[in-house]
């Protein structure tokens, strides 16, 4: 277009007539040309550049796409290999006839479990049972032993409602003959009284203590020597007298009454070997009433109160608080006469027995 106008300025104007006012507007025409294409080139590098920059972020954008598009492969490929994986999770399976199978069998076998627990649970229960039973015949066992031997009362009446207490434990209606002979035999312990032979051994020891303190006739002729001296005169042969007689009169002793027992006088090794006779007999006696030995307790009480008589000083104060202590000790009892437990122990052994029967009777059928 520039060059069109360029080769129409070069061609020669045909010759007019010089006008002033002519000239102005041929110059503004040229100018307006310029700007024009200034215009049209600022546009074609508008366009240029917006080009460029749509060719920029297209190849941005494929970039993006080829970047998506690669991991989108990789996930695919993950994917692929899972599925690889699950294909032979489940080809390594069994078949679904194999897994019903299986499931009828389990389901049986928890029947049968199931079925197997409750028969354990049954027969434990009737263990226990039995178990207990057999408690309660030690228990009566062991009552008959502690009355037989050491005629515990007490002991006995415990372990006789501890038997009777396992069979109410039962209820068991077949149970009621034992337990009422189990009952009458707890009566009759409750009536027996129970000697209390601890106390005895006790009051025994104590008088055993009080041995030591017995005084006996002293060897010597307590007489009073001085009563002569005052009888006879002053002087030197006399109080000479005096004293013999005094010295005398402590180994022998004249008693005018002849028809009262004349007892010997002890010397102090004599008197200790009595103290040790008494305390020996009251010893025995202790022993036998630990024991339950009526007969013996009585015996050795009798010998010591033969030796408190025989040979200490029955006037003396100590000697008749022990010689009563003895006499109300000899009429306590050290023994009773023991029920006997062998029927109650019969009852429940028999009915042990019938329990076992049904269960032997089941036992023996095909």
């Amino acid at each position: 277009m520039s060059e069109t106008v360029l080769s129409n300025n070069d061609q020669p104007a045909p010759p007019q007539t010089p006008k002033a006012p002519a000239g102005k507007p041929a110059k503004r025409s040229g100018n307006g040309i310029a700007v024009l294409a200034l215009l049209l080139g600022a546009a074609g590098v508008a366009v240029g550049g917006w080009g460029a920059w749509q060719v920029h972020q297209l190849q941005g954008d494929e970039q993006g796409q080829g970047q998506s598009l690669q991991a989108l492969n990789e996930r695919a490929n993950a994917l692929q290999q899972r599925e690889q994986q699950i294909s032979a999770q489940l080809s390594s399976l069994p078949a679904a006839s194999e897994l019903e199978d299986r499931r009828r069998l389990v389901a049986q076998l928890q029947g049968d479990q199931q079925r197997l627990s409750q028969r354990m649970d049954t027969v434990l229960g009737e263990s226990r049972k039995e178990w207990r039973l057999a408690e309660a015949e030690h228990l009566l066992r062991l009552a008959t032993l502690r009355l037989s031997a050491l005629q515990d009362i007490a002991s006995a009446r415990a372990l006789v409602e501890g038997a009777d207490q396992i069979l109410r434990e039962h209820s068991d209606p077949g149970s009621f003959a034992a337990r009422e002979q189990l009952a009458r035999s707890k009566a009759i312990l409750d009536s027996t009284e129970q000697p209390d032979r601890t106390g005895l051994f006790l009051k025994l020891a104590a008088q055993r203590d009080l041995v030591q303190q017995l005084s006996a006739q002293s060897p010597d002729f307590d007489a009073n020597a001085d009563a002569m001296g005052a009888l006879t005169a002053e002087g030197d042969l006399s109080s000479r007298l005096s004293q013999w007689w005094g010295q005398m009169s402590k180994y022998f002793q004249v008693d005018f009454d002849a028809d009262q027992s004349v007892r010997p006088l002890l010397a102090g090794q004599s008197l200790n070997q009595l103290r040790l006779a008494l305390s020996l007999t009251i010893e025995q006696a202790q022993w036998a009433a630990l024991n339950g030995e009526a007969k013996v307790y009585s015996q050795a009480l009798d010998d010591a109160r033969s030796v408190l008589l025989a040979n200490f000083n029955a006037d003396n104060p100590q000697s008749k608080a022990m010689l009563e202590s003895l006499n109300q000790l000899a009429d306590q009892p050290v023994s009773v006469q023991v029920p006997d437990l062998s029927e109650s122990l019969a009852a429940v052994q028999a009915y042990i027995q019938r329990r076992h029967l049904p269960a032997e009777a089941e036992g023996a059928k095909p």
